[in-house]
């Protein structure tokens, strides 16, 4: 074990590391400096090699100034072992800008969520006790020659993130730093002698807002087979999770993820306001399992989005720096491509998708099993154990969790338990109003009628609705425009209605392409596709316990409106993490907006 030296420095020692994690379902360790990644490469190849290692390896590195992509495979050429490591993650390193980062790698069973800005700061964003922490002399220290000093308020921080049996090692502790700092920690309860945060005091945890111990891991019935519940059901299969997955339809995404094909593009606003921050964080996440699970250039393709601006919106914040180019810039008009389309913002990391091809990619995996042409229309708990039914009283699933993804029928089986089972009323949340919202999708195919090189641009184009043509398909290649929009309570309009709908948009969006599209809806010969989406009030999804108590089991992932690409896996993770107390995947602040619990 190693305990702060009395003098020089002292180096991670990652072989005591097993020992300590062997068949655990997570081992959590907190780094105070990424540097160039070294810790973390060496902690993922010890993981790998170790075949008694926990399902999931999860590791939080806090970084001020870091590597470029180049950097990252530079540093390791001479490293057989981390190389493949280091090129796994430098592929997904872009857009780095202040805040939360998460990174799946190892197919999602090593995590590294990165943490960038004021040390102190993001500390206190984070919500989980540590197994392992790794101190270097100063925040950020590894990458300057001197970090700036431990202050109180920043170790005091720090010791926030330990349980008891934490252990804390050391890296870069200068001789001159080690007397004063051995001094703060045994004060803020290190104890020196073994190197472990054992004080002699009662610990108190009033000031975290989730429990700090993790579910076991049991069996958990998903409700909906839709881009929520796939996510959660592939999220907890990965940790070891026995996951069944129940829909009314016969087969997995026939609600309103059926869409054939949609955009995965982050949500910008001059204020870089939560919705912003939250939909680059799920655009990361999403973008990764797409690579993963999905042929590109049949099932998504990373195309890049056009948004065209309307009325002078949206705008870049005013001080977005070139990391926040990676996600969004504007469009240059002598841009070839883009500038003849007119004003606009340019998407690098945009995308095409579709979702019923990601959803039975993430369900088709070990540990989940997919049952349709289920209906829950009740839930019964007997001796800690959930009993699914159908409507004449069948059995359907039976599980110790339960995790409502069903889109607005999460509000009906909500109601259900709130009449049927009067020992659960009292314990349950009640959640911010949800509205169901129609939307039709207006597709043809390329033929010599609607050719190909008629004004469609090759990349989708979002703003006023949104086209994405050149979509390869079972019969050929199309193109789609929409979706209108319609609340679910007031009479449907006709399909034409929604073409011409469509059709208006289109106007706005590439004026161009629309007076030669006209034929083509005027003669009422277009195909569409009508979904229903779950849009809640404060246009947020729903994430987390629907019932009270340091036990919970029965959890809620909905609401996700048309955004279900860009928070599908963002609220799973959240789910997850918030059910195994893992490191949540984004700022404390930001997951309160998306709490259940947060009416």
């Amino acid at each position: 074990m190693i305990t702060v030296p009395s003098s020089g420095t002292a180096s991670l020692n990652l072989a005591d590391v097993p020992s300590s994690w062997q068949n655990l379902p997570c081992w959590r360790v907190l780094d105070t400096s990424f540097g160039d990644g070294l810790e973390f490469f060496k902690t993922w190849n010890v993981w790998s090699a170790d075949a008694q290692r926990p399902q999931i390896l999860h590791y939080v590195a806090l970084g001020h100034t870091l590597a470029t992509p180049a950097d990252l495979t530079t540093r390791f050429a001479n490293e057989p072992a981390l190389l493949p490591m280091a090129h796994e993650l430098a592929a997904q390193w872009f857009g780095l800008l202040p805040g939360f980062h998460r990174f799946l790698l190892a197919q999602g069973r090593v995590i590294l969520t990165l943490c960038l800005g004021e040390t102190v700061q993001l500390l206190r964003q984070q919500q989980f006790h540590a197994d392992a922490v790794v101190v270097c002399a100063g925040p950020n220290a590894c990458l300057r020659q001197r970090g700036e000093p431990w202050t109180n308020w920043t170790l005091k921080a720090l010791v926030r993130c330990c349980r008891r049996g934490t252990t804390l090692r050391f890296k870069n502790i200068a001789a001159s730093d080690t007397e004063d700092l051995r001094i703060q920690l045994q004060q803020l309860g290190l104890n020196c002698s073994n190197g472990t945060y054992d004080p002699t005091w009662t610990l108190k945890n009033s000031r975290h807002s989730m429990p700090l111990v993790g579910l076991p891991i049991e069996r958990c019935v998903v409700i909906g087979a839709g881009l929520a519940g796939a996510s959660v059901a592939a999220a907890l299969a990965r940790r070891g999770w026995q996951v069944q997955v129940l829909d009314r339809a016969a087969q997995p995404s026939m609600g309103a993820s059926g869409l054939p094909v949609g955009l995965l593009v982050p949500h910008v606003s001059s204020d870089d306001c939560n919705l912003s921050k939250l939909s680059r964080a799920g655009v990361r996440l999403m973008l990764q399992t797409a690579r993963q699970h999905l042929k590109e250039g049949v099932h998504w393709a990373p195309s890049g989005v056009l948004e065209r601006q309307i009325n002078d919106t949206p705008q870049l914040p005013a001080q977005w720096t070139d990391s926040g180019k990676e996600w969004s810039k504007a469009a240059q008009p002598d841009d070839p491509l883009v500038g003849r389309l007119g004003k606009g913002l340019w998407h690098p990391t945009g995308a095409w998708i579709k979702p019923s091809q990601w959803v039975r990619a993430a369900l088709d995996q070990p540990g989940v099993t997919f049952q349709g042409d289920a209906e829950v229309c009740a839930l019964k708990r007997r001796s800690g154990v959930w009993h699914v039914l159908d409507s004449s009283g069948a059995m359907l699933g039976v599980a110790e969790r339960v995790v409502v993804a069903n889109a607005c029928g999460a509000q009906d089986i909500i109601r259900w338990l709130e009449m049927h089972q009067p020992d659960l009323r009292d314990q349950l949340y009640h959640l911010p109003t949800t509205y169901s919202m129609r939307g039709l999708l207006s597709w043809a195919m390329h033929t010599r009628s609607v050719p190909s090189n008629l004004a469609f641009p090759h990349f989708p184009v979002n703003g006023s609705g949104s086209l994405i043509s050149q979509i390869p398909m079972a019969n050929g290649v199309g193109w789609f425009m929409g979706s209108s929009y319609q609340p679910g309570n007031q009479s449907e309009r006709s399909d034409q209605d929604n073409h011409s709908l469509n059709y208006e948009h289109l106007c706005q969006l590439l004026p161009e392409l629309a007076n030669q599209l006209q034929p083509a809806f005027a003669d009422q010969t277009l195909q569409s596709w009508k979904g229903t989406r779950c849009v809640t009030s404060d246009r947020m999804p729903l994430v987390g316990a629907l019932d009270g108590g340091d036990d919970p089991s029965l959890w809620i992932c909905a609401g996700m409106g048309s955004r279900g690409l860009c928070f599908a896996v963002l609220c799973a993770e959240l789910l997850v993490a918030r059910m195994g107390a893992e490191p949540l995947p984004v700022e404390i602040s930001l997951a309160k907006s998306l709490d259940a619990r947060r009416a």
